[in-house]
């Protein structure tokens, strides 16, 4: 079981919308939006590991980008 499988939805949704941010910035204007995938999203949340990520999420709710 992966680490994504774990979080509830709404987390997972903020992740990913912060890592497509962070990390693939330029991917849209290069190529195209839909070239990012959330299996690619996923992947990138899985390498960073557990506390990356609740740090991430932390930041995401203070932000309000709930």
């Amino acid at each position: 079981m992966s680490f994504v499988d774990m979080l509830k939805p709404e987390e997972l949704t903020m992740l990913r919308r912060i890592v497509k941010k962070v990390h693939f910035q330029h991917f849209d204007e290069k190529h195209g939006k839909s070239f990012v995938t959330n299996k690619m999203l996923d992947n990138v949340i899985d390498n960073i590991g557990p506390d990356v990520a609740e740090t991430m999420i932390k930041f995401g709710v203070d932000k309000g980008l709930r």
